[in-house]
């Protein structure tokens, strides 16, 4: 793992997922770019004081060394937007495969560059767009996909918190609004791009165009902190996509809602084991999670039965568990490119559409 030392909320994330399967094991980090807090972070996790490495690259120059049977097989990159680039260019380059928090890179040039090194690698790398390991998530896109609902035709797409509501002095706050560690966005490239990624995902679909109102209500602050959009499918359908930080009371509420030309579907993070289905001729169904009635797929998603909710770190586990399997096989989720080039021109045409007037923007193929 590189990150994720003491005092990183998204490292302990990772790692209580990673292990909760018993599929993947934790050896060696560069924690932090402070020595003492990486020592004291490797020695909480009873790890080797010998793996506990100063830097990404002492760590990827030592492993490399090691015995194939004793070395680290993947890299966990757990960091500000900024480091994500170099880190994930540094293992594919040394023979490890990669899993990269979301952003893959600061820009879209850097995510290009990198999509070109992991083809060349032949490494398995992949993006923890994690509120796609939500089962539920994946039968709504099954559903979709078998015409379930019809062609879709509407989509709404909202996630909105209020922890940014005024300003914060902390280090998750520190570097989410610094333009020089975040990017070009600090709202959208945030918790927007996971929004625009789940719509991708649950329709199947690609957005061409946006829309886009960028916003900056809190005094000094460089990056946007609250943002709407409308946005245009390559298949036909429309929607609208909105992200916020400043929703005084809110938590991570993170919802879509589909409608197609024979029914809808409805799902919100916060409520993660209900799918509200719509239909133009009968009552709303209820789809509640671990029923036997989902398909063998959803249900193998679960760990618990029906009744036993279960939420985020369930669903990152599963995201560790797809790129685990993927590992074994010799690697190939070159797929796991397409969301990260794909999220970073999102972002990249919303800023460029809002400092033009909200013109109709192209996202870049």
């Amino acid at each position: 793992m590189v990150g994720g030392g003491a005092g990183a909320f998204i490292g302990d994330v990772h790692r209580l997922a990673a292990r909760l399967d018993g599929a993947v094991q934790l050896v060696c980090g560069a924690f932090s770019r402070d020595p003492d807090n990486c020592k004291k972070t490797g020695a909480s996790l009873g790890l080797d004081p010998s793996r506990c490495y100063s830097d990404y690259e002492e760590m990827m120059a030592k492993e490399a060394q090691l015995p194939e049977n004793e070395r680290m097989e993947f890299v966990s990159i757990v960091t500000p937007n900024h480091v994500h680039f170099p880190v994930a260019k540094a293992a594919l380059e040394a023979g490890f495969h990669v899993l990269s928090d979301k952003p893959a890179t600061l820009n879209l040039d850097e995510a290009r560059a990198l999509g070109d090194i992991v083809l060349k690698s032949g490494k398995a790398y992949g993006l923890t767009h994690t509120y796609l390991g939500y089962p539920l998530v994946s039968a709504a896109r099954q559903i979709i996909a078998e015409g379930g609902i019809g062609k879709v035709r509407k989509i709404y797409a909202e996630y909105i918190q209020g922890w940014l509501a005024k300003e914060v002095d902390n280090k998750q706050a520190d570097w989410r609004t610094d333009p020089s560690r975040s990017g070009i966005s600090g709202c959208m490239g945030d918790i927007g791009t996971h929004a625009h990624n789940l719509v991708e995902y649950v329709t199947g679909q690609r957005m061409s165009h946006v829309a886009a109102d960028l916003s900056i209500f809190v005094d000094g602050r460089r990056l946007d902190d609250d943002g709407s959009a409308l946005f245009r499918m390559d298949g036909g359908a429309k929607g609208t996509l909105s992200a916020s930080q400043v929703c005084v009371g809110r938590e991570n509420s993170l919802s879509i809602r589909v409608y197609g030309e024979t029914g809808g579907l409805e799902w919100h993070q916060e409520e993660p084991n209900t799918l509200l289905r719509t239909y133009a001729d009968r009552p709303m169904e209820v789809i509640r999670s671990a029923h036997g009635y989902l398909p063998e797929s959803i249900q193998a998603q679960y760990r618990t039965p029906p009744g036993h909710p279960e939420g985020y770190l369930e669903a990152f586990a599963n995201i560790y568990l797809e790129f685990v399997e993927a590992v074994r096989s010799g690697g190939g989720v070159k797929a796991g490119m397409e969301p990260a080039i794909r999220g970073m021109a999102f972002v990249e045409a919303l800023v460029k559409s809002s400092g033009n007037n909200a013109a109709w923007t192209e996202i870049e193929a």
